[in-house]
């Protein structure tokens, strides 16, 4: 599945992608109609930090650039009041609108099951930790710095651009979007290059690994923790070598800990 560019081709960038038309189906289909070894990872890791934080000890966090990936809106259900899904996308922001209005598909039944094992602390049922989610259909490059308490980002800013510079600025943006202080967490494809999602659709991918994510979190964040899982063979083949996972905290103001 992966796509070579050419050499010194001109790398696709995030406003050269036409987002409305995201096949929500097919990735729907190829990553999440089941519960995959990868995810159960990606929640394992990431319930560390949500087990430490009290519910409703939130009052604001954001899926930075959502998609229509549930499991990271159900996890900040744990701890935050509201959680805003920040979608550009207009096929991901129709799919969340009916996923919260009409109902959850029944294939994220068993992601919930795994997240209130990993995180007690979660409502009892999907609905009603997904009615703390408020979908936002905006550009995250918008989001007003200090806006939340906590951020996360799943697969977005590696999965929106080739070029490492807007990767970086990206990061720089998430970081940014949360109070000094602020929790930070993410996971990130680790080597992603440009794909394609069911038989046509090409997408851009940059290429990043663990050093990567240092040293571009390094700089922005404090208390930094990132670490990698191994590719998952029951997932389609998109070129990838595993994932990137970190947690971090925004710089505290001066003259206070915590």
């Amino acid at each position: 599945m992966p796509t070579s560019k050419a050499p010194g081709a001109v790398p696709i960038r995030n406003d050269d992608v036409d987002w409305d038309s995201w096949p929500v189906q097919d990735y729907l289909a190829e990553n999440y109609r089941e519960l995959h070894p990868s995810d159960a990872a990606v929640i394992a890791h990431h319930a560390g930090l949500y087990r430490e934080l009290a519910p409703g000890s939130i009052a604001r966090s954001v899926e930075f650039g959502a998609g229509p990936n549930l499991y990271p809106l159900m996890l900040a259900a744990s701890a935050g009041r509201r959680v805003d899904a920040v979608e550009a996308g207009a096929a991901n922001v129709a799919y969340l609108t009916g996923q919260l209005h009409l109902g959850p598909d029944a294939s994220w039944q068993p992601f919930y099951a795994l997240c209130r094992r990993n995180v007690p602390s979660l409502p009892a049922s999907l609905p009603e930790a997904l009615s703390r989610v408020r979908v936002v259909h905006g550009d995250v490059r918008a989001l007003p710095p200090g806006m939340y308490s906590l951020a996360s980002m799943h697969f977005v800013a590696e999965g929106a651009t080739e070029d490492f510079t807007e990767f970086t600025e990206f990061c720089r943006l998430f970081a940014h979007c949360v109070v000094p202080g602020g929790y930070l967490v993410a996971a990130f494809m680790e080597n992603m290059p440009t794909y394609r999602i069911g038989r046509a659709s090409r997408w851009p991918g940059c290429p990043v690994d663990p050093d990567a994510v240092r040293e571009v979190f390094a700089p922005l964040t404090e208390r930094l923790s990132v670490t990698r899982i191994n590719a998952d063979p029951t997932l389609p083949d998109y070129g990838d070598s595993g994932m990137v996972l970190m947690t971090g905290r925004t710089p505290s103001p001066p003259g206070r800990c915590g």
